[in-house]
């Protein structure tokens, strides 16, 4: 037994502080994520109308009730469809999410389509493609609920053309994988869109509701001056009866929802299996987790009293203790999973880098999945720490991090500023899963940093043209500079990149790791030979 004993004080001035500002950042999130959601269902009083359900009332019938789902990237897009905070909509114009559908863990993606018809808002593209890649590399079954109006043309960007090809790529690769696509087309899947149905292993569509085809009538008739309703051209009872794309005819949502539900059912599937080992929880208490990370990211922070709070019995085996202190790292469990954790609690230095190094390659030869948490301002610099090798040692880090033959998880808790940010395996180095707590920053630097880097180097090209800068100018510089890097560092413009798969309340850790692990080691589990499965569309 190796458990960490707390220091944390919830009664001193210190936490209360941190509390108050993580639930500010929990609350901004939640406030956001809830007007998408009215958003969509603004649309409800017309959707219900015509015989339909909204979106999310989609995704909810077609997942497992009471079963855990991770909804992903819900800050896609923030600011970027209007560049106004009151009155942006973030999400992408798609739902998705890891969940059980009929017993089966299963990537689900569905259009938005109570927002602009489910036309792919800015950043959709990116989560599509995100949420697809995720599904490849955990071996998931896709489900996806079609309702889309396709690309908006109003926002059309000849890169999201040739980039959007992907979607449709990665749809064959997750056939050619043996990961069924299960689609839904619960209204219009049209002209390069119609290929998210048709790339699909089983298609369900709904009588008087779906409608696929390459060219709709009045494009039809401009180009061939044929004349034909939308229902002729690629209604459901069409493409169902006389020209076979469509697999199962539907009466309604419901009826196509419970479809694809028994087609999951009815899949020669593993269904996963409760971990029979015992685990008993954290010996302190979640809400903890509210005040021990401090909102300015120069503050230190004693990332051992994180870890106590979301792993089994708080135990936590350090290794390499006294070597590279400022390094953390150590073997734990959640939910009886094996895990080994790699953390900060400031810059990486030579012996931290090498331990972690050293970590990281026997956890990938015991098969035990990594979890990097965050909290560094980056590896050290200055003459001491070049003559020692920061660099050489550094690059290694970045090697083992690269070359890891486990799944790696990675939460940015704090500071991810940097080469630090590669050394812990940011999104750049394709984490298994990459999530951040609402007061994370990342950046190459500081904006402070970066400004008082710029302003050095201006004044002494100034200097040697003979014409010092005036103070003003360079004061102006120097704000200006802080504030594009203050403005891109924080979660909020992060994952509006989906430069992370969604940001979670640090109280959910717990729950949100047990899951991905479970992810993982099913996906593990599954051998070249059983992934066999693939369909051939007649």
């Amino acid at each position: 037994m190796a458990v960490i004993e707390s220091t944390i004080v919830p009664s001193s001035a210190a936490f209360k502080v941190n509390r108050d500002g993580m639930l500010a950042l929990i609350t901004r999130l939640r406030v956001l994520e809830d007007r998408t959601r009215a958003a969509s269902a603004a649309a409800k009083d017309r959707f219900h109308k015509r015989g339909q359900l909204l979106p999310r009332e989609r995704v909810a019938l077609v997942l497992d009730p009471g079963a855990p789902f991770i909804e992903l990237s819900t800050l896609a897009g923030y600011m970027f469809d209007v560049p106004d905070a009151e009155k942006s909509v973030p999400g992408g114009g798609v739902i998705a999410g890891i969940g059980f559908v009929a017993g089966i863990r299963c990537m689900v993606s569905a259009n938005d389509s109570g927002i602009d018809a489910g036309a792919l808002q800015p950043f959709g593209l990116d989560k599509t493609l995100r949420v697809q890649e995720l599904a490849l590399e955990n071996k998931l079954p896709y489900v996806q609920l079609v309702e889309s109006a396709g690309a908006n043309l109003l926002r059309y960007r000849v890169e999201d053309f040739i980039r959007g090809g992907n979607i449709f790529r990665n749809l064959a690769r997750l056939s050619a994988a043996g990961l069924p696509v299960v689609t839904v087309t619960h209204g219009s899947s049209t002209a390069g869109g119609a290929y998210q149905t048709g790339l699909s292993d089983y298609i369900v569509m709904v009588r008087g509701r779906t409608r696929a085809f390459l060219a709709g009538p009045p494009l039809l008739k401009a180009a061939t001056g044929e004349i034909a309703t939308e229902e002729e051209l690629g209604g459901a009872e069409m493409h169902t009866s006389i020209s076979g794309l469509g697999d199962y005819l539907a009466e309604d949502d419901r009826d196509a929802l419970r479809i694809a539900r028994d087609i999951m059912a009815n899949l020669e599937w593993d269904r996963p299996k409760a971990a029979a080992e015992s685990f008993k929880p954290p010996r302190y208490d979640a809400e903890e987790l509210l005040g021990i990370m401090p909102m300015d990211h120069k503050r230190p922070v004693d990332m051992r009293q994180a870890i106590a709070r979301f792993v089994d019995d708080s135990d936590f085996t350090e290794f390499g203790a006294n070597y590279g202190p400022a390094t953390v790292c150590g073997h734990a469990r959640i939910e009886g999973q094996a895990i080994g954790i790699i953390t900060n609690n400031g810059p990486l230095d030579v012996p931290g880098a090498n331990k972690a190094t050293h970590f990281i390659q026997a956890c990938c030869q015991s098969r035990t999945p990594l979890l990097y948490m965050n909290n560094t301002t980056g590896y050290m610099v200055g003459k001491a720490y070049e003559e020692a090798g920061m660099i050489k040692h550094g690059s290694k880090m970045i090697q083992a991090v690269t070359s890891a033959t486990v799944p790696q998880i990675t939460i940015y808790c704090g500071a991810s500023f940097g080469a630090g940010n590669y050394g812990m395996c940011g999104r750049g180095f394709h984490p298994r899963f990459c999530f951040s707590w609402p007061n994370a920053k990342t950046a190459v630097m500081g904006g402070e940093q970066a400004a008082e880097t710029m302003a050095i180097v201006t004044e002494a090209a100034a200097a040697r043209r003979g014409k010092p800068i005036e103070k003003e100018k360079l004061d102006a510089m120097k704000a200006q500079i802080t504030g594009v890097f203050d403005s891109q560092m924080d979660v909020f413009s992060t994952s509006a990149r989906v430069l992370d798969d969604g940001v979670i309340d640090p109280r959910d850790t717990r729950s949100v790791l047990s899951e991905v692990l479970a992810i993982c080691r099913e996906a593990e589990a599954r051998t070249p030979q059983r992934m066999q499965f693939s369909v051939a569309r007649p």
